[in-house]
């Protein structure tokens, strides 16, 4: 994540570790205990998120389009990831990692203002929104900047502006968490002495009810067409990538719960708007859970963000618990 924090992925890691340290010193444990690194959870420079998950779940049926994406330096996806000894052909291979898996435990910081705004520092987490995203392509005409009236403009960023500002209602109105980010729009020809002739614009909408996450698409595209009539335009939709909300374990939230409030004394479950690659393993049939520490002013994907340290600590602790009462579980 460029100009991203301290603590965003870094401390599942670190926190994975300290726990493993725990149990290979208390001698060998009943099951194989793995910390995973996972690749490309974020998908900031390709588009496309949790890439080392969906081929490890399984998932990843995009290979094709994968071949065709490329970062803004023109780089291909294949030849990135060339560069660091993974073949594309050969990634759905990671898929024999997760034939054994008997449970999925992730720490990750909320990235979000609920738990600060409740004043608690942990909570389970009930799943993860299903999420749309898509290139929105509006195509118009360029033309001279001063010699075209306002009245006979064929402006493709017009449409594109509109509907960054459609999406707000359209969140409200199907409501429930729903959120939608019109992330970035790139001008063609991009100088201020021309009409905009091309607009890209991505969307990313999101919601943990299916039909609800189906219904916000319906709406933006409804909207978009609109949009596009309004403005004599042409717009065009192409999706990057989707997946399905998941619901974690339910056992596994309940021991979740347990070792939050042995630390913590209070707990509470909440949805996870942002993506993780809990998502990916669940949807492989692997019994998942996740708990949330909270992030301080609910900033996320920037340097300013933070946790406090003994919210830390007392993260670490509840997710070393959980790790014990999974096992002790697992082993009944």
């Amino acid at each position: 994540m460029p100009n991203g924090g301290w603590l965003d992925g870094c401390l599942n890691v670190m926190a994975a570790v300290e726990t493993l340290r725990r149990i290979a010193a208390e001698g060998r444990p009943p099951f194989t205990v793995r910390v995973v690194n996972w690749a490309d959870e974020e998908g900031a420079r390709f588009g496309r998120s949790l890439f080392g998950s969906s081929a490890a779940a399984g998932s990843m049926a995009d290979q094709e389009e994968l071949r065709q994406r490329r970062d803004a330096n023109g780089i291909a996806l294949p030849d990135a990831l060339r560069e660091h000894g993974v073949d594309l052909d050969e990634a759905l291979a990671a898929r024999a990692q997760l034939k054994s898996a008997a449970a999925y435990l992730e720490l990750h910081i909320e990235q979000g203002p609920v738990l600060e705004s409740m004043g608690l520092p942990l909570g389970v987490v009930l799943g993860t929104f299903g999420v749309e995203r898509h290139l929105i392509t509006w195509k118009g005409q360029a033309a001279h900047a001063g010699s075209t009236p306002m009245d006979k403009r064929r402006d493709a960023l017009a449409g594109a502006a509109k509907l960054a500002l459609e999406i707000r209602p359209i969140a409200a109105e199907v409501g429930d968490g729903a959120v939608c980010t019109s992330g970035g729009v790139v001008c063609k020809p991009g100088i201020v002495t021309s009409v905009v002739e091309t607009a890209e614009q991505l969307l990313d909408q999101r919601h943990l009810d299916a039909a609800k996450l189906a219904r916000l698409l319906a709406l933006a595209q409804e909207a978009s067409e609109r949009f596009a009539r309004e403005e004599d335009v042409d717009v065009s939709w192409n999706r990057i990538w989707n997946i399905e909300p998941i619901l974690f374990d339910e056992g596994l939230i309940e021991l979740a719960d347990e070792s939050i409030r042995e630390v913590a004394g209070t707990s509470h479950r909440l949805p996870s708007g942002p993506l993780h690659d809990a998502a990916e393993v669940a949807r492989a049939g692997v019994p998942t859970v996740m708990m949330f520490v909270q992030s301080l002013r609910g900033l996320s994907h920037t340097k300013l963000e933070d946790t406090k340290e003994e919210h830390l600590e007392l993260a670490v602790r509840a997710f070393d618990g959980l790790a014990s009462k999974a096992m002790d579980t697992l082993r009944e």
